[in-house]
């Protein structure tokens, strides 16, 4: 016993190390490993806390009468009503591999904030902040070496910046807290290490974190200026005034720093309603909180935002395809919970002010430990201000969620007069039903930790062969697969993708109906298991019209798929083309001229006309449009099509495709080069689009930009140039004629 009582200490603080662990052989490398093993190190805490308290080790047991105590609980509480009445109880539970952000984690979490409250004492507190010190300033120095090596934006060992960010933004405070209990030389270690997570928060150029720790610092200024005595007082007051002055300076020269090399900076300026980012949130939070208004007092149940947002997603205004959060936690949260459930996050967050305020009350004036519990309670109170704005525009992960309510349980265990542990009154016979508990918890970790680890290695090792051994990758799905675990509807996906993307095109033969058919096998199934799901419909959609020529596609499946595809998400461009694209194939099994192949046009216009309605101002189905009125004749209503693409036309890859598809085939020239140059800079290994670019430069009457394409291209696609012997000999005899 004495051993598990060493042990657990030491699991309840075990979570810290989440931020570091990753697993290279993992398609999602960074959070499901941290998610899996949280998993894991949960269950196995809660199973030698039961054993303990079954014999009769104290617990500091009245904790749980505080009132900031019960939020986590009622929380967690409500998340299970909500989602028990919400899409599908199931997702909610499980969450997805590349969030973990469900029910499981959110009660492990919760059963981990209360094991930490009931067990924590101030060596315990010192030494969580401690560990988290450490290791916040090593993931940040892995970022800024990061950074160093490649530039952009930082990931780290989060990867993703705003992942990374909003890490950092609890870290930095808990090691500000840690340096209150050093001595001198560990202190300056320890703010040398708060730098370095200053310095690559900076670096992942995430807004939402730079801007909260602006408003904190400055909220520390003014209450340093209003309470604070003597030159510290003058020196707040003066650097206030001096923040006020470079912020006013910064705001004079917004459009030049707009454009500055250095990211950070450039992204801070570039903040505005024109901003492409900007207007994206602005439409996403507008509509979010109208979806919320039709369920807003059990919302939707947890993860499934992204059944509101599929129904209101607009390419127009949204650059992101699929969306599973608002990038705003507190409209997160009244989407999955309702308005009981915003309203106990921000009890969760505002247990942190209460707290602060406790601890500052609580210990009698000049006692010698009141100066440093009163630095930490401000510290506390400034990360949870931090953490509120940050979250504002991101959301969490398990790594920063997880250190939040650590922080919170052990900031309540010390804020107030010293308690004494107890133990429970327990009949003998908890002890043995103790160690059973404890069996049944560790053969859990199974199906949540095990089987999802091994089916993520499965589909990683999927991904290694879909062109140069496709059995193999079959076999690794069909293994992944039948593991039975939440990770279904991510197979379906990325399953997707390796057929769609590249074995559609790269694969022959048996080969690629056996990789066509386990494809829509994995989809199907999922399309039959998650009816709310509109990206796993348009998948199928899309993958059943991918079909190998000798294989029968079943055409209900199709209607079906395309159906729910629209019905889910009506604005969303893909199953409108492909509905537009299946009539066109059907006219043109008929002969030109043929009212047969006229009226399967006019079906194909009449659908991409109803879409238009949808969204108007989309510039592709207008050249969709263009090039099939072109191909049935109608060439005066083709170009006005076209011009209104050119008029809505944004800057995107597979828009300049079509227009420069389009004006190639009406003989236009300089429009097509116009398209074409905007595909060569977003795609500058498509040789093939280069090579038409060149040929239509020459055409519209600049052979020396031409001849200047065809020379980059003998060195970077030299096999290509062949292919169109006339163009070659035009230019090589444009070479002979400047010689």
């Amino acid at each position: 016993m004495n051993f598990l009582e060493r042990a657990y200490s030491w699991l309840l603080l075990s979570p810290v190390i989440l931020p570091v662990v990753i697993w290279g052989d993992l398609i999602y490398p960074y959070l499901v490993p941290k998610t899996l093993l949280f998993y894991a190190l949960s269950f196995a805490a809660v199973a030698v806390f039961v054993i303990l308290a079954a014999h009769g080790k104290p617990f500091f047991w009245a904790r749980l009468s505080r009132k900031a105590a019960w939020i986590p609980g009622l929380l967690l509480a409500l998340a299970y009503v909500a989602s028990a009445y919400g899409i599908d109880f199931y997702r909610s539970f499980w969450s997805l591999f590349i969030r973990g952000d469900g029910l499981l984690m959110l009660s492990c979490a919760v059963l981990s904030f209360y094991l930490i409250l009931l067990s924590a004492d101030q060596a315990f507190f010192r030494r969580l902040l401690r560990a988290v010190a450490i290791i916040g300033s090593f993931v940040a120095l892995y970022g800024i070496g990061e950074w160093l090596m490649g530039g952009g934006r930082i990931g780290s060992l989060l990867g993703n910046a705003a992942f990374f960010a909003g890490y950092l933004g609890i870290a930095f405070f808990a090691t500000l807290a840690a340096a209150q209990e050093f001595s001198l030389s560990w202190r300056r270690a320890a703010y040398s290490g708060a730098a370095l997570q200053v310095i690559a928060i900076v670096l992942t150029a995430t807004r939402g974190t730079m801007l909260a720790l602006a408003i904190a610092a400055v909220a520390y200024l003014c209450v340093v200026a209003l309470r604070g005595e003597g030159r510290t007082r003058t020196t707040a007051v003066g650097v206030l005034a001096t923040l006020a002055l470079l912020g006013g300076l910064f705001f004079v020269f917004r459009g030049e720093l707009a454009h500055a090399p250095f990211e950070p900076v450039a992204r801070i300026a570039s903040i505005g309603t024109n901003d492409t980012d900007i207007k994206s949130r602005l439409f996403i939070w507008e509509h979010m909180a109208a979806e919320i208004q039709k369920s807003p007092w059990l919302g939707v149940g947890a993860e499934h935002i992204d059944t509101l947002f599929n129904r209101f997603y607009d390419p127009t205004q949204i650059s992101e395809q699929w969306f599973d959060r608002s990038h705003n936690a507190f409209l997160d949260y009244a989407a999955q919970y309702g308005v009981g459930g915003l309203a106990l996050y921000l009890a969760l967050i505002a247990a942190f002010f209460t707290t602060a305020l406790r601890m500052r009350r609580s210990r009698p004036s000049g006692d010698r430990e009141e100066g440093s519990e009163k630095r930490i309670a401000l510290i506390f109170a400034l990360l949870a201000l931090t953490y509120a704005v940050q979250n504002f525009f991101v959301f969490d992960t398990v790594s920063s969620f997880w250190l939040l309510l650590a922080l919170l349980a052990a900031f309540l265990a010390v804020s107030s007069e010293e308690e004494f542990p107890e133990a429970l009154p327990l009949p003998a016979w908890m002890r043995p039903a103790s160690w059973l508990f404890a069996l049944a918890l560790a053969l859990f970790i199974i199906p949540a930790s095990v089987r999802p680890a091994l089916a993520a290695y499965d589909l990683a090792q999927a991904y290694k062969y879909p062109i140069i051994d496709a059995p193999k990758e079959i076999s690794y799905l069909s293994h992944g697969i039948a593991l039975g675990t939440y990770a279904d509807i991510e197979y379906g996906y990325e399953a997707y993708d390796m057929y769609g993307n590249y074995q559609t095109s790269m694969l022959t033969g048996q080969a690629r109906v056996d990789a066509y058919q386990a494809t829509r096998s994995i989809l199907s199934a999922n399309f039959d298991k998650y009816p709310y799901d509109a990206r796993t419909a348009l998948y199928l959609a899309h993958i059943l019209t991918l079909a190998p020529a000798d294989v029968s596609v079943d055409r209900g499946l199709l209607s079906s798929a395309l159906e729910r595809a629209v019905r889910l998400s009506p604005k969303r461009y893909q199953p409108w083309f492909v509905l537009a694209n299946l009539s066109i194939s059907e006219a043109n099994a008929f002969p030109v001229g043929s009212s047969g192949r006229a009226d399967g046009y006019a079906a194909a216009e009449d659908v991409l006309r109803r879409y238009l309605t949808l969204v108007p101002t989309l510039a592709e189905p207008h050249f969709v449009l263009a090039q099939l009125m072109f191909a049935s004749g109608d060439a005066q209503g083709a170009a006005a099509e076209a011009a209104k693409g050119k008029a809505d036309y944004v800057q995107d890859l597979d828009t300049a495709r079509r227009a420069a598809a389009y004006y190639i085939g009406v003989k236009d020239w300089a429009l097509a080069r116009f398209f074409l140059n905007d595909v060569a800079a977003l795609a500058p290994t498509d040789y093939a689009s280069i090579y038409d670019l060149a040929k239509v430069t020459y055409l519209s009457g600049d052979p020396a930009a031409a001849d200047a394409i065809v020379a980059s291209l003998r060195t970077s696609s030299p096999g290509l140039l062949p292919t169109d012997q006339n163009f070659l000999n035009a230019i090589e005899a444009y070479e002979q004629s400047k010689k």
